[in-house]
């Protein structure tokens, strides 16, 4: 079933590093220490798959906190949000400042069958979508760290832990990446959601906000009302 629990974490970033390497130089996440108040929450962003053949996926977005959903920025700590538009939640796949860089305009009798007389040539609008990068732990890894800044205000969406927790018991946030599009037979397909995305959005000195996200090459970017693959 998609989370029980789901949110945004708010504060003031205090320092980043990434996992020890294990025998082979791999690490799986770079982990966050992000403080509100006098409490200091944990965030563990994947970088690594823990499965090479799989690999990551990545993108940088720079944007508003209004184009993100957050006019105003969310209170201290964590808030739990509901798993919907304009909560202030994150979907990957739905949502317009993470998927769409832009618009072109077409013309439409180009979309016709070449042997067909055009009933009109009006125009129109498609998107352009934003597309995925796709690397190692260390590229991704670098690609975070570029978005981040010691010292400025940091909000962070994903699972809260320990799982189930109340706002005020909660340490940290895992599952900091894409929460949807597994396929099905894999051990997170019944976690598949939409609305649940994780991602970091630091905010910069010209008070625009860097956003990373990620995903693992296995989930799909097309996905139905339920989170899972089409």
């Amino acid at each position: 079933m998609p989370f029980t629990q789901y949110g945004v974490l708010s504060g003031t970033l205090v320092s980043h590093q990434r996992d020890d390497p294990d025998e082979f130089g791999r690490w799986w996440h770079v982990n966050l220490k992000v403080r509100s108040g006098a409490r200091e929450f944990r965030v563990a962003v994947d970088v690594d798959s823990k499965n090479s053949a799989a690999g990551v996926q990545w993108k940088t977005i720079r944007t508003t906190g209004a184009q993100l959903g957050w006019p105003a920025s969310p209170p201290p700590g964590f808030t739990t949000l509901v798993s919907a538009p304009t909560t202030g939640a994150l979907d990957v796949v739905r949502h317009p400042a993470l998927r769409v860089i832009g618009f072109r305009w077409f013309l439409q009798w180009l979309l016709r069958a070449r042997d067909a007389v055009p009933a009109d040539r009006s125009w129109f609008w498609i998107p352009l979508l934003r597309p995925w990068r796709s690397g190692d732990q260390l590229e991704a890894s670098q690609a975070l760290e570029a978005t981040l800044r010691v010292g400025a205000l940091t909000l962070v969406w994903g699972e809260p832990f320990p799982e189930g927790a109340a706002p005020a018991s909660v340490q940290g946030i895992h599952n900091v990446h894409q929460n949807q599009g597994d396929p099905a037979g894999s051990q997170w397909w019944p976690e598949n959601g939409i609305w649940q995305d994780g991602g970091v959005a630091t905010q910069q000195a010209d008070g625009s906000w860097l956003v990373f996200i990620s995903k693992f090459s296995t989930q799909s970017d097309r996905t139905d009302g339920q989170g899972h693959p089409v």
